[in-house]
Formats: structure tokens, sequence, C-alpha cells
């Protein structure tokens, strides 16, 4: 099998791309790997011609082999299933770049795959897809206006990265992947811990130098590899159609386009369409609906650029009217409804427990937990339509995960000092454009509204873009609807604070636009987003002072590692103990974090008293309280804190001679003693000489674990130990019915 190999340096690191030894009976097959990590992408296209269609037949589909890793799946099927989450992102960012280079008149269904069959530790296979795909349209016959190139940018200590490996990335307060041809960038996915946006403009720069490397070894495989490209027919002419449209219809149709209202606007061009389709013949119907769609495009697109007026009656800068409300679910924890003229986002935000609530990711990378999600959800009642419900759509997927890359930046840690895990849902009740960015404002208020910390608000807003590309002519929209979106040539979503962005998002439909474009649409998006944020703060100023009491209350206790077996205790006994006598659920990581949630803050700090007790250090001298467990005729063995007990011997008992031990204690009397000696074994002897009858003797409070509790967040100390009681519950990963 003869093998075309080319390769460049990207990053500091090779990428090769091959083709010509495996899937050679696609229309079109590359191996790209760097590194150990390599994604086989391949391309095909259908035989059987379609009718004219009004979108681009394009499916692509990425998927992880479990192989690439040495794994196998998990569950009781033990292979791949549906694509997870992941996956269904990593499709639409290879999707997105190449969807607007392939022709309008391709009738014939194309679908790309790229199957990750390899991974090492270090490097990322999405953009390696991204290359891929953009190589095999390249080789195969299908018309394609590339070759793309892609990378990733991070940013680690102020210095930009080029495709950041895995544990850069962890360092990194930038995620950026870039795509574009070697004149442009045409696509981008961001996500920033509050970068400016002059630094976004460097970053992008500095990709497309790197872009325009892989864009120059992908021509010169296509051009000694690649197949001729198949003939597709010619676009019927349609302009006697759009004269007589023009002709007759002109002023209807514009008086159609400018309702203000988004159904109104859409019945208004649907009687329209209708009536002057009527006049022609079935066989030209087609057509003239066709005509039609492409004089509301060009009116529409001149009404912007000649005269700055928008389908709604709005400047190019103008922000649709907001409305916000916080609390208005009374049995969340936090909930708000923000509304953007005729996009409307109910938003709800949960606190939940440690262990039991955390997401759990098993992929080809490892096992991971995400302590921050944020679901969106598109009903088809937000734009009065009936389909059927099934699960969540690629869009839907795709929307929440950039309204979490948004938030993630601001929302705390899962730390001791906030041991929450937080789920933030976005119902779309209204659409009509950039209900993402809906989702960003709503969710930061009720992020707000239930008590978490977050740094600082955040808000997005949706860009748009009208271009002629024959003059240069163009215009940047703010907050943009959906038809805007449709008929212009930019989807440009930003998300930020006050002090810099920390999401974004580009799509455009034209082949490329200037730096001072791009810098222009993100400084009119700052400018928008402090306004919406503005309106954000009316409402809701800052984050409320406390967690909500309708959240769980949650204490929080550290521990030693070598503790925690003594707090489980044999087969978990000790631990089911103080589950069933506290009614609160217990969650211990493997640092030695114990979280602890329960109906009550009185349960809580029980619990806590009972496992401060256990791990409690103690020492020669140490004065302890417990009950007495067995008598014997030498002693009695007293417990102190669960399995803890200690031998009190009958010459240690007192000052005075005892007899019969029996006669002076029953079992389950309280005594308290002083630690005499701990043996090699850890045991205890004890004994009561120089206790008994001094009424200053105390059992040691710091062994309680209690200390000052304010509000909802108690800090507790005790030796060697930090406690924080933060809201109202737990978390578990132990509880009475695991064992």
């Amino acid at each position: 099998m003869d093998a075309k190999v080319v390769s460049v340096e990207v990053g500091g690191r090779e990428v090769v791309i091959e083709t010509g030894k495996l899937a050679r009976q696609a229309h079109g097959s590359v191996l790209v790997r760097c590194g150990g990590t390599c994604v086989l992408v391949t391309a095909c296209i259908s035989d059987k011609e379609e009718e004219p269609l009004d979108f681009v037949p394009l499916t692509v589909e990425y998927r992880e082999r479990a192989y690439a890793a040495g794994k196998i799946p998990g569950g009781f099927i033990k292979r791949e299933g549906k694509p997870t989450d992941h996956e269904i992102l990593c499709s639409r960012l290879i999707d997105r770049p190449i969807r607007p280079l392939l022709p309008k008149n391709l009738n014939r269904e194309v679908q790309v795959m790229a199957l990750v069959v390899s991974v090492d530790d270090e490097n990322l296979p999405d953009v390696l897809g991204i290359i891929g795909a953009s190589c095999a349209l390249g080789l195969s016959e299908i018309p394609f206006d590339g070759p793309i190139g892609a990378v990733r940018v991070g940013r680690i200590g102020g210095e930009f990265v080029i495709n950041p490996t895995m544990s850069q990335l962890d360092e990194s307060d930038l995620d950026m992947v870039v795509a574009g041809t070697r004149h442009a960038v045409v696509m981008v996915e961001a996500s920033a811990n509050e970068v400016l946006e002059e630094e976004l403009i460097e970053a992008l720069k500095l990709g497309h130098t790197e872009i325009v490397k892989l864009v120059e070894v992908q021509q010169r495989l296509i051009e000694e590899c690649g197949r001729p490209k198949i003939e597709l027919p010619t676009l019927p002419d349609i302009s006697a159609y759009k004269d007589y449209i023009r002709s007759n219809c002109l002023d209807s149709l514009l008086a159609a386009i400018f309702v203000p209202r988004k159904k109104d606007r859409e019945r208004a061009l649907a009687e329209l369409k209708q009536a002057i389709i009527s006049n022609f013949d079935p066989a030209e119907q087609p057509l003239v609906e066709l005509a039609f769609t492409e004089v509301e495009r060009e009116e529409l697109r001149k009404m912007v650029l000649q005269k700055g007026i928008r389908a709604d009656g709005r400047g190019c800068k103008d922000i649709r009217p907001i409305y916000c409300e916080v609390g208005l679910l009374p049995g969340a924890h936090g909930s708000a409804l923000f509304a953007r003229g005729e996009t409307q986002a109910l938003v709800a935000a949960t606190l939940g427990m440690p262990g039991e609530d955390e997401q759990m990711l098993d992929d080809i990378y490892g096992e991971v937990s995400k302590s921050f999600m944020v679901h969106y959800n598109f009903p088809p009642f937000s734009t009065g339509e009936v389909k059927p419900l099934r699960g969540p759509s690629r869009r839907e997927i795709g929307h929440g995960a950039l309204a979490e890359k948004a938030l993630k930046w601001v929302v705390p840690a899962k730390t001791e000092d906030f041991p929450y895990i937080v789920r933030v849902v976005s119902d779309i009740l209204e659409s009509n454009g950039s209900s993402s960015m809906a989702t960003v404002c709503g969710g930061s208020l009720a992020l707000m509204d239930a008590g978490v910390p977050i740094r600082r608000p955040v808000a997005g807003i949706a860009m748009g873009l009208v271009m002629d590309e024959d003059s240069g002519r163009y215009a940047i929209l703010s907050d943009i609807i959906g038809m805007e979106d449709h008929l212009g040539d930019m989807d440009f979503k930003v998300a930020g604070t006050d002090k810099g962005v920390t999401a974004l998002q580009m799509d455009i439909k034209v082949k490329g636009i200037t730096w001072d474009i791009m810098r222009e649409a993100l400084e009119q998006a700052r400018e928008g987003r402090l306004y919406i944020l503005s309106k954000m703060l009316e409402v809701l100023p800052s984050p409320r002072p406390e967690i909500s009491p309708k959240a769980p209350v949650i204490v929080s206790l550290q521990i030693k590692p070598e503790f925690i077996r003594d707090v489980i205790g044999p087969g978990g006994r000790t631990i089911r103990a103080i589950i069933d006598k506290t009614g609160t659920r217990v969650y211990i990581d493997e640092s030695g974090l114990v979280t602890v949630s329960g109906p009550s803050k009185d349960a809580a700090l029980e619990a806590v008293e009972i496992i401060s007790k256990i791990a409690r250090e103690y020492n020669v001298g140490d004065v302890v309280k417990g009950r007495i467990k067995r008598i014997e005729d030498y002693g009695i063995f007293v417990e102190f804190a669960p399995g803890k007990e200690g031998l009190l011997h009958i010459s240690q008992i007192s000052d005075r001679r005892i007899r019969n031990i029996k006669d002076e204690f029953s079992i389950g009397d309280e005594i308290e003693a002083k630690i005499m000696e701990i043996d090699e074994l850890g045991r205890f002897k004890l004994t009561r000489r120089g206790l008994e009858g001094d009424p200053k003797s105390e059992l040691d409070t710091s062994s309680k674990g209690i200390g000052r509790a304010k509000s909802t967040h108690t800090t507790v100390k005790a030796k060697g130990m930090h406690t924080t009681i933060k809201s109202n519950r737990l978390d578990k990963r132990y509880d009475k019915n695991e064992h």
C-alpha cells in the first residue's frame, strides 16, 4: 500500500498527515497525527442527487474509540454507545468551519467522520479532526473552497502558547480554537478568564500565522493526490422572478420585513410569499419561492447598509428592551428570568453535594468529575411550534456548553470553603435570537440569587455582520434577532464581565473578515455587554450575602488522611453508625476532606463532633470523656470516641481503694479520665487519679469541634483540623445503604 506523508511543525510539535493507506474506499481519507494522538478522518458524498436544497446537506460525526487509550468501555454492554456530549461538541467544532466553504448548489449528501484511534496524555485530538476534515474534503471529489487549518491557542503566565498540551491547559487562562483559510479566520471558539479584547486579537493573529502553515502543507498533498471535483448543477436563473417581485410587490415586501414582532413578521412574509407564488404555474413555484427569499435577503441588507435601519426598527448598536427578575421560583435555590426583546430565558441554580451530585465523566482521557454544570433546554413552544420531545439536540448541548464556558471562570471552585456542586438549568421560553447569551445573563443572576459568591456577574451578547464583499462596505449589528442571524454574514457571540471576555464563539458565512472588523466587533460587543450588565445589576447588584436557606447545610472538615480508615471503621461500621445516629450523609475524599450534610445545622454539627473526636490526635495527658462499654474484674473499658476506647485499670480508677468495680460503675455510665499511656499498638491506658472530685475537671472542648456560628457559614477549629459550615446540607459518598 502506497502512502503519501507530509508534515509541518506547528507550535514546536510536528503535525503529520498521511493518505493512501487507510480507508481507501472513502472518497477522501487522511490520518492526522501529533505525538501519540491519531485521528482518522474520511469524507464521502452520496451518488444520489436531491432536489435543490436551501441548506448544505452535510453531516459530521466525531467518535472516540476506547482502544485509543488502551481501555475497555465501562457498563454492561462493553462497547461504545451513543455519542457523549464531548463527542457532539467536537462534531460541531469540525462542522462549523467547513460548512460555509461547501458550495450552495451542492445537492448530494456529504458525510465527514473523524475517528480518534490513538491518544497520548498531551495532544488533544479535536483540532486534528478539523485539519483532517479539511484535507479529506480537499482530496475527495467533493467541491470545497478550502483547505483550512486549525490550532488551539492558550496563554500561560502572559505568554501565548500554540497547541498547548493537556497539562499546560490546566495552567492556561485562555483556551481558544481558531480555524481559517490562508487569508482569514472563519471560526473561533474560546473560553477565557476575563481576557481583554485586544489580547484576543493578538491570540487570533498568532493562531492564524500557524494556520497558514497547515493550509500550505495540505495544498501540497491535495495537488499531488487529490481527485478531480465533480460537477454540480448550475444554479437556476431566477433573475426574471426577482424582477417581477421588485416591480409588483416591493412595497408590500418591505412592509412585511419591518413588522416589529417576530411571529407577526413571519406570518406577513408567509402570506405575501404565498400570494405571489399562486400567480405562477406549479413547475415555476419553487423558483419563485427561491427568488422571494433572495429579494428579502437583499432588501434587508440594503436597508442596513444604506440607511442603518434593521428589521425591528433599531439602529446598528441598539439593544432590545431588557427585563430581569430574580427569586421568582419559590422552590429553587436561585432563579432568574432574563428577557431581551422576544428572547426569554428562565434560569434556575441548584446547589448540590460533593460525591453524589458531581458529574462523573469516564472517557478515553480517564475518569474526571465536574462540580459546575450548565444545561440548556429549547422546548418547541419557545418558537410557537409543535415538535416531538426527544433527548437534547446537538444545538442544545452546544449552547449549554458555551454558557458554561462563559460562567465557569467566576464560579468558585469546589473547596473546603465552598463545597457545593452547582448546576444551572436554562429553559428558553421565547426565542428570537441569542438565547445562549440570554442563558449566560440569566445564569449569572440565578447564581447570585442562590447566594453563590461569584467573582463578578457575566453578561453575553450576539453580534452580527452585513457585508458587501464587492465594495467592502459593512455594518456590525449588536444583539441580533433570528432573521439577522439567518440572512446576515456573521454570528459572533461574546460573553464576559466588566473586566474582560470569558467566552467567545464566531462563525461567518463570507470568505473572511479583516482584523479591523474583528476589532470593531469586539469593541461594540464590549459596549453592549456593559450596558446589559448595568441592567442586570439594577435588579441584583451582588450575590446574596448568604447561601439560600433552601440549599443543603453542608459542613466540611479537614482531617489527616491517616484517620480516614478510623472514620470509616471496619466494614464501614463506624461511619454507618454516625449516619444512623445523626441522620446525615457523609462523603470523604482521598485528601481527608470530610463533607457532611444534614437536615439541620445541629445534625450536621453533631456528626462533625463525632468525626472530630475520631480524627483527633490524642496525646498523653489529654482529658477525655466517654461511656463505659465493658466491665471486667481488673478494670473498665471506656469508649471516648467511636472506635476508640481505653482501659481504666482498677488501680487507676480512684485515689481511694475500689473493692468491687461493679458496685461503683455500670455499663453506659459516662466517665471522665486522662490518657496515661499510648502503647506501640495505639492502645490507650487511662487514669482518673487526681481527677476525681476536681470541679475544674472538664472535657477538653477542642475535641468537640464546635466553635462560633455565623448565619449559614460556621468555622470550627479543633486540634489539627479546620471545619467550615455552608448553607444547609451535605454531600455523601458514604451512606447507610451503601454497605
